[in-house]
């Protein structure tokens, strides 16, 4: 013989399992994210070094690159070589700045944290429907 159970006590064990489930889902979900923003802070700080210290030594052979041209060529014409250098210079800046605005338009945070929360709320959807 099968004990007799009651529509609201299975309707409670349901909800304590839905609910459990939930809980672990989104903790899941938290530990995912903690990990993105680590590695998107140890990322955004590499990449910051890097950048400082090619502007640094750019900056330093720049400055040597001018000074050698300016002192070979200032017979000739000491306008029309520092016109030409920032001309040149000019033209990089333009070309690196528009290379760091792709980079930026490109740039996408925590991606598999929000894929995972796209597939979680389409299996509720699935479920709930």
């Amino acid at each position: 013989m099968k004990p007799v159970t009651h529509p609201l006590a299975d309707l409670a064990a349901s909800s304590k399992r839905f609910g459990a489930r939930l809980l672990t889902t989104g903790e899941n979900r938290l530990e995912l994210f903690m990990v993105e923003m680590q590695e998107e802070r140890e990322r955004l700080l590499h990449a910051i070094v890097l950048a400082l210290s090619v502007a640094l030594f750019a900056f330093l052979g720049g400055i040597a690159l001018t000074i050698a041209l300016v002192v070979l060529l200032w017979t000739l014409s000491p306008v029309g070589v520092l016109l030409a250098l920032t001309a040149i210079y000019g033209a990089a800046s333009l070309f690196l700045y528009r290379r760091f605005a792709s980079l930026q338009r490109d740039w996408k945070s925590f991606p598999a944290t929000l894929d995972q929360l796209r597939k979680d709320r389409a299996c509720f959807d699935e479920i709930l429907a």
